[in-house]
């Protein structure tokens, strides 16, 4: 590999001849072969932002020359509009707060700057990666702004996501709405129901479930941007804090505004927090539906089978024809990584000390894929598996008039002890609810199948 020379602080290093970022990159490459994993790509587009704000209002403010206040915006838009990503190279384990990556950002701004000046890449000349790009900005301040932009546009996609699957949950709701079928509590018998009852109940919690992920935006377009090193403004032009919000808030469309406290946005990522737990709670949810599911469609002969899913790929090596719940079964796996993810975000928001989070580098990262993971993955089941559900509804029909749980409908003809004793009966003899009562004289049968009915549709007479 062709290497050029560079030179900081520490002393001379080589970089490669053809990198746009620059001698702290090259440490950090060396320094942190970690995950093998680049930064997320929101996260790149978000800080490219910051510095696109810090840049005009520095210039605006007479601090940084127009000339080179232009180059920067010109190269920072160009990565936030996807170029240049695979100059990011920094691990995601990295130096703590990300000063890292926010030097990484700063180098490779800085060369295609002053490469568009007439200079060459490595000679900071006319225009320094610190002096120039990180003008007004500290890390302490720059990474966890990056954090919460990135995080909103992610927020973004998920509740959109998450809106998604409600509607084909909805959709359901409507086509079964009247396929009666037994309720099941404690995986008992229970009164009847219907299978639309179920899908429309799962559409309402996601909904909710999207409302409360949503709600995190407010507190997350609360910026620290502008506090400098440790919250005071140090080294920032005055008024810096609110223009720079005022930018950003034009780059990105979001809602976005200086925080009440600079100092106390730096020491404190708990509204990223709230928001990794807002993401957790839907996948609790997912959890809980995800496996209603695959019990509904339990079978094809010895389980419930209530409803079928569409086959997308043969589910054994061994057993011929057989057919698994492949998306759900991906789908637990990502709500179960994504608890893992949010476990690792709340130890690391406690992990702040004094004026800063120097765990962001990590905390960031865990809050990206547990978003990215999700909003995959409820896509793909949106469209591979609730898309193509069906429901076998004579096999609800035969269980619900099999139930034992019909006995329940007795209760204010009979009371509850005398209904108790036809339970117990059609327990030990196997014959149905509906014979036994027409047996006993209790009901006949189509006033009883009637009872069902109403029952089922939520009719409380």
């Amino acid at each position: 590999m062709t290497t050029r020379t560079e030179k900081d602080s520490l002393g001379e290093y080589p970089v490669p001849a053809d990198a746009w970022y620059g001698i702290q990159t090259a440490r950090a490459v060396e320094n942190f072969p970690i995950s093998g994993r680049a930064p997320d790509r929101d996260f790149i587009i978000a800080h490219a932002r910051v510095k696109i704000a810090a840049a005009r209002v520095n210039a605006r403010a007479g601090w940084l020359d127009e000339r080179l206040a232009r180059e920067i915006e010109r190269a920072a838009t160009a990565i936030a509009d996807g170029q240049y990503h695979g100059e990011f190279v920094v691990d995601r384990f990295q130096a703590g707060a990300g000063t890292s990556h926010n030097m990484n950002t700063n180098e490779v701004i800085a060369n295609l700057a002053n490469v568009a000046l007439g200079g060459e890449r490595g000679v900071y000349h006319p225009l320094h990666p610190n002096d120039h790009v990180n003008m007004g900005q500290s890390t302490n301040d720059t990474i966890p702004t990056a954090i919460r932009l990135a995080a909103l546009a992610k927020l973004t996609r998920l509740v959109s996501t998450t809106h998604d699957m409600a509607r084909a949950f909805d959709a359901l709701g409507a086509r079964e709405q009247n396929t009666v079928k037994s309720g099941r509590t404690h995986l008992q018998d229970a009164v009847p129901t219907t299978l639309g009852r179920e899908f429309s109940a799962y559409a309402w919690t996601l909904k909710r479930c999207a409302r409360r992920i949503q709600d995190t935006a407010i507190d997350l377009g609360e910026l620290g941007l502008g506090g400098s090193a440790v919250g005071t403004g140090l080294n920032t032009p005055p008024h810096y804090a609110k223009q720079v919000c005022t930018e950003l808030a034009l780059l990105t469309g979001e809602a976005l505004r200086p925080a009440p406290d600079l100092c106390a946005q730096m020491q404190s990522m708990a509204d990223v927090m709230q928001l990794s737990a807002a993401v957790r709670g839907l996948a609790l949810e997912l959890t809980r539906i995800t496996n209603d599911l695959r019990l509904l469609a339990s079978g094809p002969r010895t389980g419930l089978a209530e409803i079928r899913l569409p086959p997308v790929q043969p589910g054994s090596s061994i057993m011929p024809g057989k057919v698994n719940p492949v998306m759900l079964e991906m789908l637990n796996q990502v709500c179960y990584q994504v608890l893992g993810q949010d476990a690792a975000v709340a130890a690391m928001t406690q992990a702040g000390q004094l004026e800063l989070n120097v765990m962001m580098p990590a905390l960031g990262s865990a809050l990206f894929d547990m978003m990215d993971w999700l909003t995959r993955a409820m896509t793909a089941v949106t469209e591979r598996a609730l898309a193509g559900i069906e429901a076998d509804r004579d096999r609800c029909r035969a269980y619900a008039h099999a139930s034992v749980g019909l006995a329940t409908l007795l209760n204010r003809a009979i009371g509850y002890s005398a209904a108790a004793r036809v339970a117990q009966e059609s327990e030990a003899s196997g014959q149905p609810i509906a014979d036994l009562v027409a047996a006993h004289g209790l009901m006949d049968r189509q006033t009883f199948a009637d009872l069902v009915a109403r029952a089922a549709s939520g009719d409380p007479s």
